[in-house]
Order: C-alpha cells, then sequence, then structure tokens
C-alpha cells in the first residue's frame, strides 16, 4: 500500500462522501441520522480553511480523508484544533489512521498548534482505543447528549499536546 495525501478539494466529493455516509448508516462514529447528499462536503471544505485538509490515497483509489479544524473560531483558541477523519471500512487496522494523525501533528506543529482534541462517540471503541493508543487522553465528557437511531449516547472528548 502506498499511501498519499492531497489537499482535500470540492472533486473529492463524491467518493469522500461516500466514505462518510457508510459511517453515517452503518455506525454511531459520524453524527449525522440520514446520508449527506454530496454538496455537504463544501460545508467540510470551508470548515478547514486556511487548515490542513486531505484526501487519502492508495495509488489511484480514495481511501479516506482527514482535516484539522479550528475548535473554536476566536483568536485566543489559536493553538487548538479539533481532528476529524474518515477511513474506508476496507482500510482500516492497516496504518492509515496513523499515518493521518501523524501527517497532521506534523502540520499542526509547523501552524503553531499545541493542542489536539478529538470529539468521539462513545459507541465507537475502536476510535476509543486508537486515540488512547496514539497519546489522547480523555478530557471530558458530555453525557448523552445526542441520539442516533433511538438510542442516546456520550460524546467523549480526548485530547493530545504535541
Amino acid at each position: 500500500m502506498k499511501i498519499e495525501f492531497i489537499q482535500m478539494s470540492i472533486e473529492h466529493a463524491r467518493e469522500n462522501m461516500e466514505i462518510y455516509n457508510y459511517y453515517i448508516e452503518n455506525s454511531l462514529a459520524a453524527y449525522p441520522d440520514k446520508v449527506m447528499p454530496v454538496e455537504f462536503f463544501g460545508k467540510f471544505l470551508e470548515l478547514t480553511k486556511g487548515y490542513p485538509a486531505y484526501t487519502i490515497y492508495d495509488a489511484d483509489k480514495i481511501i479516506g480523508f482527514c482535516f484539522l479544524r479550528p475548535y473554536n473560531p476566536h483568536s485566543t483558541f489559536k493553538e487548538s484544533a479539533e481532528i476529524t477523519y474518515f477511513i474506508n471500512k476496507d482500510y482500516t487496522g492497516m496504518g492509515v489512521g496513523k499515518a493521518a494523525l501523524k501527517r497532521l501533528e506534523s502540520d499542526a506543529a509547523s501552524m503553531g498548534i499545541k493542542t489536539i482534541l478529538a470529539s468521539i462517540s462513545s459507541e465507537n471503541p475502536q476510535s476509543l482505543s486508537f486515540h488512547h493508543n496514539n497519546g489522547f487522553k480523555q478530557c471530558g465528557r458530555f453525557e448523552r447528549i445526542i441520539t442516533k437511531r433511538g438510542k442516546p449516547f456520550d460524546i467523549i472528548w480526548m485530547q493530545k499536546n504535541i
């Protein structure tokens, strides 16, 4: 496998939204309760303006996307960012997420970002374990603030200082 990170752009919308929508339909990892249209990808591009945002390729196939975005729009929070990544289900457990995290950490450090935050569903043990194993610590928990498919669950915040 040859992982490559390409600047995320509107040309990647369809494939990246297919990956995102898989998690919407098949898990509690993505928060929307219904499939999002391809046009929603524009929201990701808007949220990440001025921050690193990549489409992840293996050879010529899109296998995921990752990005940082402001945790808070006020300039006083400029040393912190929120991380997001979604990897094609057939490529999980193969080091793609770890490579994405390392790439974003490097970019964050060069931007003066010192803290990366992750918002994770309490019903996503794989992501909680991944973040824990990669240096994140739980820093907050919002109990039962989301209900998807009739199931209330928590949002766990994890933090890594870089």
